[in-house]
């Protein structure tokens, strides 16, 4: 389970902000919401992450920040161009400074051993990824950090798993060994991990962790927004399954569908829709703006839920219905829906959200009049009751990061 997030100098968040989500053994309302971090932690994580805020105050940042450490960890070495697909924040003192990266998350320190299936209990703990990239010739090209730490059963002292510096020095560890691949190290380019470059020499314990990261999912990507309704068809055509599980849901979504099906057509694959009471079936353009955009999320959501992965939704409540929202989220609270304790981070708009939510659950962002993004937790505001009303007092601005009109 991800349960800590450190961003420094990335998009909007100019300076060095860290969102801590773990929920104390203490807490016992709600159980089924959290998850162990790691199978016999005591410290827990939500299951499902909700962003509030206003418009451009840095939502899609947050998520930009996970859906990069995944990107960067499994598929930089591919990456074209010297320039990575992230900015750094927009102000002439940022210009040269680094921008900074860590997430914290349940996991097993040897990784070559669980590549194999051979990990054990005593192994478990806490891992720690730390990425440090500077600028180069006006764009962030250049990683001076990069180390994968380990806290056994999360205490004691981090462990290293492996670090490089910017003299491009890398250093493994029992878990991740180097023995045999110095020459590949040396192919380690300065724009790219060590993860990713190594994973391709077949580096087991790299194959494992690139992987791993495979099960990040989402709708926020470097090249493009979102995924496009031709990628979306694509994607159905070539899994059955995947419809078969979408039909099952889309009755409960849109009012009258009783099947969506995939045709062959002479341009390709075709969706259309068939409803109660219409003689002819409905092709995809004609088909309710909520449903293609429940359709566009459902294989991301299906892929974190049958993989115990991370699904990360940019505007889950886009064109969908508000009363479908806390349904999209439960699933990940249902133990036969969500056997492997996935999680899901969402940024969204509609605030009623919050009457189907716990406090440890709910992220707000708030940008300044300098266009700085901060972000926290609903944890860290004092004072916050189990019997509050969320939705009222975060309209009444009781939490900050509300609209300013006016």
């Amino acid at each position: 389970m991800l349960y800590r997030l450190e961003i420094e100098n990335f998009y909007s968040v100019r300076d060095a902000q860290m969102l801590d989500l773990s929920v104390s053994k203490t807490v016992s309302d709600y159980p089924e919401r959290f998850a162990p971090i790691f199978p016999g932690s005591v410290s827990r994580a939500p299951k499902a992450v909700a962003l509030f805020g206003a418009n451009g105050s840095g939502k899609s940042t947050v998520l930009k920040a996970l859906a990069f450490i995944a990107w960067f960890l499994r598929e930089s070495f591919q990456h074209k161009g010297p320039s990575l697909p992230c900015e750094r924040f927009n102000d002439p003192e940022s210009a040269n400074r680094a921008t900074r990266l860590a997430v914290e998350f349940g996991g097993v320190m040897d990784l070559a051993a669980a590549s194999q299936g051979r990990a054990t209990s005593e192994k478990l703990g806490i891992l720690r990824y730390e990425l440090e990239l500077l600028p180069k010739d006006g764009s962030i090209q250049k990683v001076v950090r990069e180390a994968l730490r380990f806290k056994r059963q999360g205490r004691g002292k981090w462990l290293r798993v492996f670090e490089r510096d910017g003299a491009h020095r890398v250093l493994g560890s029992d878990a991740f060994p180097l023995s045999g691949f110095s020459k590949v190290i040396d192919k380690v380019r300065e724009n790219a991990s060590v993860v990713a470059t190594l994973a391709l020499f077949e580096h087991e314990a790299s194959k494992f962790l690139a992987k791993v990261t495979t099960s990040v999912v989402g709708n926020i990507l470097f090249d493009r927004t979102d995924l496009d309704d031709q990628s979306v068809v694509q994607l159905l055509a070539q899994n059955p399954a995947i419809v078969d599980a979408l039909n099952k849901e889309l009755q409960r979504i849109d009012v009258g569908v009783e099947e969506l099906r995939i045709v062959q057509t002479a341009t390709g694959p075709a969706p259309l829709f068939k409803h109660n009471g219409l003689h002819v079936d409905m092709p995809w353009l004609l088909e309710s703006h909520g449903t293609r955009s429940f359709i566009r999320i459902f294989p991301l959501i299906l892929a974190a839920l049958q993989s115990g992965g991370v699904a990360i939704i940019d505007e889950l409540d886009l064109s969908i219905h508000p009363l479908i929202l806390p349904e999209i989220v439960a699933w990940f609270y249902d133990t036969t829906r969500n056997p492997q304790d996935a999680q899901l981070w969402v940024s969204c708009h509609s605030a009623s959200l919050l009457d189907d939510l716990t406090k440890e659950q709910v992220v707000f962002c708030e940008k300044d009049n300098r266009g700085r993004t901060r972000m926290y937790s609903l944890m860290d505001v004092a004072e916050v009751r189990r019997s509050d009303n969320l939705y009222k007092k975060y309209l009444g601005g009781a939490y900050g990061s509300v609209p300013r009109i006016g």
